[in-house]
């Protein structure tokens, strides 16, 4: 997800998209600890994106 498709939603958006993504990459490590997954490098870029989702998260709220 691109940085200007983050910044078009808004908080109640940002925030469910928080959500969806925190499960998603519970799952992604549940698998690997079963299996080792094909792309490990996708529980990287899962993580970088809830860490990004909340940065922008946090500057809609202190811009208010």
């Amino acid at each position: 997800m691109k940085n200007s498709e983050i910044n078009a939603l808004n908080e109640s958006e940002l925030k469910s998209r928080i959500e969806a993504e925190r499960e998603n990459l519970t799952k992604l490590r549940f698998a690997h600890a079963i299996s080792p997954i094909e792309n490990p490098n996708r529980i990287r870029e899962s993580r970088r994106l809830v860490a990004r989702l909340n940065t922008f998260l946090r500057a809609k709220q202190l811009a208010k």
